[in-house]
């Protein structure tokens, strides 16, 4: 049988995922449209493929930034579950509760007394485009650190203001550049991009990284509903 041999020095996770063949079916069932296989290919490819990437994952290596000049604001194109919701952001909250010992009920007052921390990173849609944005906003970590979590937390739980749910693997959660962001680009973030938080991240595939994010809940288990996309057929760990 013959072997493929790649050097150490080159195996990186992507290029393992290409190489071991592992990545193509669960890379091509994640998306920001369409599904494009049946939901029994995507139970079949899952499980391995989530173990694997979660093998390769560093969670706290940061991933390479790019400089102001590389910014194209148009790029960054505009995609919707429903309609843009209506918020009131002197009235939100952004709801963090589950397994915690200090459940959160913070404003965006609150939210933007916090450290903000700023990235130029590109964000990744499989419907086959990109774009280099810079997002500005405050660390999930902190948020999930100032929440106290249980040392039973595997996973967190997103719920947005138009209906959309997320989840992700605490350790995407916790990676420095994961932030809840509230500026595009240098200025305030615009309401169709995901105003007044979305999450944003270089981490993750588009559809992972939820706008109008109103509620984080930190859980032990994955939940029946994984995210939108994902009970549609898509896959759930959408890694970078």
């Amino acid at each position: 049988m013959n072997l493929i041999r790649v050097p150490n020095s080159q195996l990186t996770r992507r290029r393992f995922l290409q190489v071991s063949g592992i990545s193509g079916m669960g890379f091509l069932l994640s998306g920001c449209g369409t599904p494009l296989f049946s939901d029994v290919v995507n139970n079949l490819s899952e499980p391995l493929n989530q173990k694997v990437e979660t093998l390769l994952f560093n969670p706290q290596k940061p991933v390479p930034e790019f400089s102001k000049s590389d910014i194209k604001p148009s790029d960054l194109l505009i995609n919707t579950f429903q309609d843009t919701p209506i918020i009131d952001q002197a009235k939100f909250r952004l709801i963090v509760d589950g397994d915690v010992k200090n459940p959160l009920n913070l404003s965006m007052t609150d939210i933007q007394a916090l450290p903000l921390t700023s990235m130029i990173i590109r964000h990744i849609c499989v419907e086959g485009w990109s774009a280099i944005v810079q997002w500005g906003g405050i660390r999930l970590r902190e948020i999930v650190a100032l929440a106290q979590p249980k040392a039973n937390v595997k996973f967190a739980y997103f719920k947005s203001a138009d209906g959309y749910y997320e989840s992700w693997d605490i350790a995407s959660v916790l990676h420095p550049q994961t932030l809840l962001a509230y500026q595009k680009n240098g200025e305030p973030l615009p309401v169709d991009n995901g105003a007044p938080l979305r999450l944003a991240s270089p981490v993750k595939l588009g559809y992972k990284q939820s706008k109008w994010v109103t509620q984080v809940t930190l859980i032990s288990d994955l939940p029946r509903m994984k995210g939108y996309w994902e009970d549609q057929g898509y896959e759930w760990y959408g890694g970078l």
